[in-house]
């Protein structure tokens, strides 16, 4: 099967790069060509993880005999975990009171002080109708909460008292759930890393961007379940563009500093002149096409847009085998992709599988993909069009910070459009460095599909506080993947988590100008001006009825759609920062 898929590889990029482009886009092709060596499948990773789950019992007399009280688990040795949460049996059952956590950490004597988890988890999830939010496999949950490798634990859970000073039983089957990350995925060394391991500076704090070069230059930043070896990877169908980067190289665990993170690039894009005009249009005479053989009608010249917007088609089927990350991808680049991407069924909510995609025949996808790009590269209405796309973030995929494959649901949902983009923290805690963002995200999706249920993690997209941005729910981060992130409104929406806890500490500056970067690209790829108004329709929630129809701003905080103090009342006022940002980054 690899030797297949890679002879596949090597003939659909031999076939677009053997379009007949103009002059002008020979640079441009010499750039984005696949190398030999990206050809070949590295072997499957290993991505063994566990998580183990403790049912809790009575501490207090009350719970003894049957009343609300407190449950939990006394001190004691557990495997080694780094991320806890505690689910129960109904989903509908909220839990009102609090829970506290006390871990070890592995291979000392030293325990943390008493550390609050988030209770108020269910409107993170997928909406009330769907599938997913029917589910019988669903279970209550709190939001996870990261704590890094330890190997000992303890836990209360004390019920809340009411308003009459009695208090509300706590959820039937109460169990906690202690989550190993597994190993970071082997990567290659001999290519410049993705991860960044300084957080940047205080928001406030005024500074230039520490890259002279690329689409920002000059910009200021914006102030026990176990699975062990993963089988033969199946691909995640339509991720993007597969590059010459072949892998991530693990990031040092760095102090924090004051400088700024710079953004992961590829060598500076080279200068492009103008797109040629076809030879048929342009006045005072140009020099003729060779003339065509009978055998062989000449091809209609391509320009540089259709060049880069064939190969971004193709690429999307590709990265699954090929990419741990995304490089950025310049502004025109970009724009000239946006008219070639795939287009969801106008039901959008099929699930789509990736098998029939496998079971397309590479030459006729290629011959397809061409035609394509031959057609709409001399489209009048497509050229004269001025879209407000920003350049492509770099995005670290799920294979670059190891998502398991093998516990998701292996169907994808997808919503018709992007409207708005919900912003979120994770609530995980910000006791976390750059270089373990991948574990806390295995950590996360890990509990949210084993423990609470959910077909895939949650949200659509993660930024760390260094402002490195990963691919979230699986289906294509250039596809408008239905997500489980804000309850009511995920249908034509994207869900952002930015890692870490603001309810009471402020957002890193690099975490918000990954976030306007994030949005300028994806929102402008569905036409979204982000300091814009859109209107959504709940599909029920506890701030808005099913059916009715609201408005939001375009960049939306999860509070804005349903009581709760997400995304931290800190994160939340950076909002309108990040608005004015990415529709600066369209060119708006």
């Amino acid at each position: 099967m690899r030797a297949s898929l890679a002879s596949s590889i090597a003939v659909t990029c031999a076939a677009v790069l053997a379009l007949p482009v103009s002059p002008a886009a020979s640079a441009a092709a010499e750039v984005l060509a696949q190398p030999p060596a990206a050809s070949a499948l590295p072997p499957a990773p290993d991505l063994s993880g566990s998580t183990q789950s403790l049912p809790l019992g009575p501490l207090g007399p009350s719970s003894r005999a049957g009343g609300p009280g407190e449950q939990g688990l006394t001190r004691r040795d557990v495997k080694p975990f780094s991320l806890v949460g505690v689910v129960w049996d109904d989903p509908r059952a909220p839990l009102h009171g609090t829970v506290q956590v006390r871990t070890r950490a592995t291979g000392t004597d030293t325990w943390s002080e008493w550390q609050d988890v988030e209770t108020h988890n269910d409107e993170h999830g997928a909406d009330p109708d769907t599938a997913e939010g029917t589910s019988r496999a669903l279970r209550g949950s709190t939001a996870p909460l990261w704590v890094g490798d330890s190997d000992g634990v303890e836990i209360r859970v004390r019920a809340e008292a009411g308003e009459t000073g009695g208090a509300a039983p706590l959820p039937a089957g109460l169990r906690l759930e202690l989550v190993d990350p597994g190993e970071d995925p082997d990567t290659t060394r001999d290519t410049e890393p993705v991860l960044e391991t300084e957080p940047g500076p205080e928001p406030g704090t005024e500074v230039e961007q520490a890259a002279d070069t690329g689409p920002y230059a000059g910009e200021p930043a914006e102030t026990e379940t176990e699975t062990g070896p993963e089988p033969e990877a199946e691909p995640v169908s339509r991720a993007t563009l597969p590059q010459t980067r072949a892998g991530v190289a693990p990031a040092a665990v760095a102090p924090e500093a004051t400088t700024p993170p710079i953004i992961p690039s590829l060598p500076p894009f080279p200068s492009m002149p103008p797109f040629p005009t076809p030879a048929a249009t342009v006045a005072g005479g140009t020099q003729a096409a060779p003339p065509p053989t009978p055998a062989q009608p000449a091809p209609a010249p391509l320009s540089l847009s259709g060049l880069l917007a064939g190969l971004g088609a193709i690429d999307s089927r590709l990265t699954p085998y090929l990419a741990p990350w995304l490089p950025l991808l310049p502004k025109e680049a970009a724009e000239a992709v946006a008219p070639f991407l795939p287009r969801t069924p106008a039901s959008g909510s099929e699930p789509q599988d990736p098998a029939q995609d496998q079971a397309k025949d590479p030459a006729q996808e290629v011959d397809q993909i061409q035609d394509q790009a031959q057609d709409l590269a001399q489209t009048p209405a497509v050229a004269a069009a001025a879209p407000f796309v920003g350049p492509r973030p770099a995005i670290v995929t799920r294979k670059g910070w190891g998502a398991d494959e093998s516990i998701r649901e292996k169907t994808f949902v997808y919503t018709n459009t992007i409207k708005a983009a919900f912003v979120h923290h994770s609530a995980t805690g910000n006791n976390y460095t750059c270089a373990q963002a991948p574990s806390v995200l295995r950590s996360i999706y890990r509990y949210h599909v084993l423990s609470s249920g959910w077909r895939d993690f949650g949200y659509n997209f993660a930024v760390d506080k260094c402002g490195n941005i990963y691919e979230g729910r699986a289906g294509g981060v250039d596809r408008p993947v239905l997500g489980a992130h804000t309850l009511g409104f995920n249908t034509s929406t994207m869900g952002i988590a930015v890692l870490g806890t603001f309810s009471k500490s402020a957002p890193p500056a690099a975490s918000v100008t990954a976030v306007a970067r994030l949005t300028a690209w994806k929102l402008g790829l569905h036409g979204i001006n982000p300091v814009g108004t859109v209107t959504l329709t709940s599909g029920g929630g506890n701030l808005y009825a099913k059916g009715t129809k609201v408005k939001f701003h375009a960049i939306a905080g999860h509070r804005d759609g349903f009581a709760t103090d997400c995304p931290g009342s800190l994160l939340y006022g950076k909002l309108g920062t990040a608005r004015t940002s990415a529709a600066s980054y369209q060119g708006r």
